[in-house]
């Protein structure tokens, strides 16, 4: 998810009360929900990069190292301002277990919520480079935005007046989000079966069916499919209409069966790491002899050009 979402979140676990159990509590909640993030620097690579992304600092090697560095960091810097005399004197005293707790807390939170989209993540790098996908949420999602957003000034404002309130509030506001994570985790479930069936009832076996989610439109899901015979497609499901299409818009076939595309792929380490991170990889040649390789996850107008290698002939 996006950085923003990652922060909300914290915050909103701050105001369940959590940031009450130690002084820097919010801090830890916070940046503990986005450190995950500090692997983003690998980006400058380019398109290599895809195969460094959402790995080792998601994994559990990182749960265990990254909680402990942002709670001797956080212990540092309060030390810091107390030798400069700038420490806030309303902060209250530091407990380095429950900073360590509330840092694991964010940073769950944060491979939870990565969990969610259909990018991906590595759940167990080092050990295992496979990749696990929730296909329930936007990469960015508006709803969320404003429940944890509005929740968190909502939750805020009880405790600037003095309401004890203000906790009760946070705990709703965090109800609410996952409520409606569940909610676009049945949708998904429900577009994947019909999704199935409607193959079968094409008479194609399906080899994978992704009810990806859109930008926007909670309610919609675009079903990606692919079948044993190589062929591919897609088409939209809303679950405000039940109606499906009346003939299967197959778009082709996957190319990836190609010898001349493994062999072009593996003189290029842009192509390499693409494949590495692809889930719905799709291959064509263009007049010149160039290999075009895209994710039919990503091809939609919002997306288009960000992932798409291209490979010249040798």
């Amino acid at each position: 998810m996006d950085n923003l979402t990652h922060s909300m979140v914290g915050a909103v676990l701050g105001q369940t009360g959590l940031k009450r159990t130690s002084g820097l509590g919010m801090a830890a909640l916070v940046i503990g929900a986005n450190i995950p993030d500090i692997d983003a620097s690998c980006t400058l690579l380019g398109t290599p990069s895809l195969a460094l992304r959402r790995g080792l600092t998601h994994g559990p090697l990182a749960l265990l190292v990254l909680p402990l560095a942002l709670t001797g960091g956080l212990i540092l810097f309060d030390r810091w301002q107390q030798r400069r005399g700038t420490r806030p004197a309303a902060r209250a005293p530091l407990n380095a277990l429950w900073l360590l707790a509330l840092s694991v807390i964010g940073m769950l939170s944060h491979l939870g919520l990565d969990w969610l989209n259909s990018y991906g993540i590595r759940l167990l790098e080092p050990f295992s480079s496979r990749w696990f996908y929730g296909d329930t949420l936007f990469i960015i999602d508006l709803v969320m935005w404003v429940v944890l957003i509005g929740g968190f000034i909502w939750s805020r404002r009880a405790e600037k007046s003095g309401s004890e309130r203000w906790r009760a509030r946070g705990q709703i506001i965090l109800t609410a989000a996952c409520a409606y994570i569940f909610a676009n985790g049945t949708i998904t479930g429900m577009a994947e079966r019909r999704g199935h069936q409607y193959l079968h009832d094409h008479g194609l076996e399906p080899e994978m069916v992704v009810a990806n989610p859109v930008p926007a439109e909670f309610w919609k899901r675009e079903i990606l499919w692919r079948s044993d015979n190589g062929g591919y497609g897609n088409y939209g499901f809303s679950l405000l209409d039940d109606q499906v299409p009346e003939y299967l818009p197959i778009a082709g076939t996957t190319g990836m069966g190609q010898a001349r595309v493994l062999a072009q792929v593996q003189r290029s380490k842009d192509a390499t790491a693409f494949l590495f991170w692809s889930r719905m990889p799709l291959a064509h040649f263009e007049k010149d002899g160039t290999l075009i390789l895209e994710d039919q996850r990503f091809r939609g107008n919002f997306a288009r050009g960000s992932f798409r290698v291209a490979v010249p002939p040798s």
